[in-house]
């Protein structure tokens, strides 16, 4: 077994059997269940509302080139500039290089997936840069040194005790605030950050191919302080955030905030198109796009599993699956958890190294039937499951295991062969420990329904 298929089965387990854990996510997920209830009702009709969102997808993923030229032409038209970043290696390089040139010693960085991918505060931290975090659940799980739990709320698995003993611990702050008072005290924090900064960093909700613009979605404002005090603003954004129009925006917001966070309207929405034009008051001197691969072509050139760059990473797959629910976003040990990083992730990192997420779904379809764009994530978890055995990712015991069990499962005389007391120590013998200690395995009868019908028909 792969190490990072062992950690996560170890980190599962551990985390399945935490009921202070399961308590907090249960609780934070029924809030958001209220509030994407009321959300929906926004729509007329929200089956063609989101059926028209995946038409655009798809017409801007199949025209991806044509568009990613036509956005670089439009920004660079304003004054803004366009780097085509492979890998993570490459964009890291590029962003190293721009801080090098502006002699930054201080950024401010909005919530960012793309710089998460790239683990860009560590590589920074170790060019004697800081990068602080300015959303409010990315800056508590930049304290507490730990990644983002959840695509759209960070710190989704801390309760507001927790936040506060962690503040006591890192800030030096009363041990009893209340989240108000936390705020304050994150807000006065960072307000300095961003007047010290040279740089800020955002990523992009969406990128705009008509416009050549920027668009980021928030709730806190830190992402329009994080680009209108430094000089320089640099936006790291995977390839597939195209949308070919700025009107799909008049869609793609209200779905997002919708199943993102239940609201109607994100609080803060903003287009970006370039640096601070002549006669503007405000904005940076200088606006930089580092258009990232970094496997997204992988997918894209495999014709099933490029559905599953529709994503807006809006979370709702997270909040619906009941196996993220109970074993937490850090268990999967990527940068995108849940359904959806279950399916994207083995083609972002390796296939070989990451098939095993594909098997942590109980493919009950939860997932795609939140979904705003209709990726069918459970058929797709089942492509790269079929994916990993064709390319021999699967061992030659595995694979004479499961023949065994076909070849039994298919025939009626095979299976009334073995009683249901052998049966059942076959399934102690083999499949206990998978099991896991939690369950008790199931049991067989000593008979079949097939043979106690054959007796009773006789």
């Amino acid at each position: 077994m792969h190490q990072n298929a062992s950690s996560f089965l170890e980190k599962s387990e551990k985390k399945a059997g935490d009921l202070g854990h399961r308590q907090t996510i249960n609780f934070n997920i029924g809030k958001y269940n209220t509030a994407v209830k009321a959300g929906k009702q926004q729509f007329a009709d929200l089956t063609t509302a989101r059926e028209r969102a995946k038409n655009i997808k798809w017409r801007a993923l199949d025209n991806l080139d044509k568009h990613l030229e036509e956005f670089e032409q439009n920004l660079t038209k304003r004054g803004g500039k366009v780097i085509w970043a492979e890998n993570a290696q490459q964009a890291l390089d590029e962003i190293l290089a721009i801080c090098k040139a502006k002699q930054c010693k201080s950024i401010v960085k909005s919530k960012s997936m793309a710089t998460e991918e790239v683990h860009l505060n560590s590589f920074l931290a170790k060019h004697d840069i800081e990068c602080v975090e300015t959303d409010l659940g990315e800056y508590i799980q930049q304290l507490d040194g730990e990644p983002p739990y959840h695509i759209v709320t960070p710190a989704m698995h801390k309760s507001k005790e927790d936040v506060a003993r962690l503040f006591a611990e890192k800030l030096g702050t009363p041990p009893d605030l209340t989240p108000q008072q936390l705020t304050l005290v994150a807000r006065e924090k960072l307000r300095q950050k961003y007047l010290d900064a040279e740089i800020g960093i955002t990523g992009a909700n969406f990128i705009i191919a008509d416009i050549g613009g920027v668009a980021v979605t928030e709730n806190e404002g830190n992402a329009r302080l994080s680009t209108a005090f430094p000089k320089t603003h640099i936006v790291l954004v995977g390839i597939e955030k195209m949308l070919p129009s700025i009107n799909d925006l008049a869609l793609f917001w209200p779905l997002l905030a919708t199943y993102g966070t239940g609201q109607n309207v994100t609080v803060y929405n903003s287009i970006f198109s370039g640096p601070r034009q002549e006669g503007e008051t405000d904005g940076p001197e200088e606006m930089y796009v580092i258009l990232m691969d970094n496997g997204r072509t992988n997918i894209l050139m495999d014709t099933e599993a490029r559905e599953s760059l529709y994503c807006i990473r809006c979370g709702s797959c997270l909040n619906a699956c009941p196996v993220y629910k109970n074993i937490g976003g850090h268990s999967y040990g990527t940068t995108y958890s849940g359904p959806i990083g279950s399916v994207i992730t083995p083609h972002l990192r390796g296939m070989e190294s990451y098939i095993h997420l594909s098997y942590a779904s109980s493919l009950c379809g939860n997932c795609t039937e939140v979904c705003p764009v209709r990726i069918n994530i459970h058929e797709l978890l089942l492509h790269n499951r079929h994916k990993a055995v064709e390319e021999n990712y699967t061992s030659g015991g595995e694979k004479m295991s499961w023949f065994g069990w076909k070849q039994a499962s298919l025939s009626r005389r095979m299976m009334n062969l073995v009683s249901g007391n052998v049966k059942n120590l076959f399934m102690k013998k083999f499949f206990a420990k998978a099991w896991g200690d939690d369950r008790e395995l199931p049991v067989f009868a000593s008979k079949s329904f097939n043979q106690l019908w054959k007796e009773r028909r006789k």
